[in-house]
């Protein structure tokens, strides 16, 4: 199957959710929560990503995880769960008001298989009072949502790796590649040439797939993760927007609509003129009118 054809299949069926002015929804994307051990890039802006999700908790805006949140090629579900209880926790309370929706993406593409959902994500065992307690039941996963406005425009969410034939089609082989080769090569620094991520020449090919599309559906207005690279398109580019990722050396990006207004911003470290520490959010483009762009 092409690139252009799963892309599609994903528009056609994929989950609806409303836009108006009141929607406040905010987008992150390849978390790639690990277990905490040498591999895991995530443990490094884990602190940035509670507080920033806490923000977004407390202003009442719904998370939306476009693909690759948990990093299920190199660790089982149980090591990332305790190397990454307070987050999820903190997810379990955005489910609890129903502000949580999770896109699957080629890392967690285990998702795909409801099963997996209910085994991973429905309950945990607290081992402070050595219970099972209830986690996320009926989180909600799909390969793609379309947030819709009343004037019959949608963005359209999906992780991107349609346009990857490799990790999409051969998911289960580049599993087994990242988990038995390229995880120990990573120690000495060698980097995985199957991932746009990491290979250049690959994120243009998956760029350009995507915007092919783009051209053929009427300029529909995507936003994608996968490649890492965040992108905020000007006004005379096609609407293609990415959300970056969480797992940069040294900060979190993602991307922010609210008030008909869609705005790229990042959370890192700075220190301020006390020496003090703190965790701040910084505007890296926008905000900008969605009308201009959908």
């Amino acid at each position: 199957m092409f690139s252009n054809t799963r892309i599609t299949k994903a528009f056609k069926n994929a989950k609806k959710l409303k836009l108006s002015e009141q929607s406040k929804y905010i987008l992150f994307s390849d978390c790639h929560r690990g277990d905490n051990s040498f591999a895991d890039d995530f443990s490094h802006n884990r602190k940035i990503y509670h507080y920033a999700l806490s923000h977004y908790l407390k202003e009442n805006f719904t998370y939306i995880e476009l693909g690759d949140g948990d990093e299920l090629w190199e660790n089982k579900f149980d090591a990332i769960f305790n190397a990454n209880k307070d987050v999820y926790l903190l997810l379990k309370r955005f489910h609890e008001d129903k502000r949580l929706h999770f896109i699957w993406g080629n890392h967690d593409m285990e998702y795909r298989n409801p099963r997996n959902i209910v085994k991973n994500l429905h309950y945990y065992y607290d081992t402070t009072d050595d219970k099972e307690k209830e986690l996320m039941i009926g989180a909600s996963f799909s390969e793609a949502i379309r947030l819709e406005s009343e004037n019959n425009r949608s963005i359209f969410l999906l992780h991107g790796h349609q346009a990857d034939w490799f990790n999409y089609s051969f998911w289960k082989l580049s599993r087994f590649l990242v988990r038995f080769l390229w995880r120990p090569l990573q120690v000495i620094g060698v980097k995985d040439p199957t991932s746009p991520a990491q290979n250049h020449r690959e994120l243009i090919k998956v760029e350009k797939r995507l915007e092919k599309w783009i051209k053929k559906n009427d300029n529909q207005m995507i936003i994608t993760g996968h490649t890492h690279r965040p992108r905020f398109p000007s006004i005379n580019e096609l609407p293609h927007f990415n959300d970056g990722s969480c797992v940069h050396p040294r900060c979190i990006t993602g991307l922010e609509i609210e008030n008909n207004l869609i705005t790229l911003i990042k959370w890192h470290v700075q220190t301020n003129n006390d020496g003090i520490m703190q965790i701040n959010k910084t505007v890296l483009e926008g905000p900008e009118m969605l009308s201009k762009h959908l």
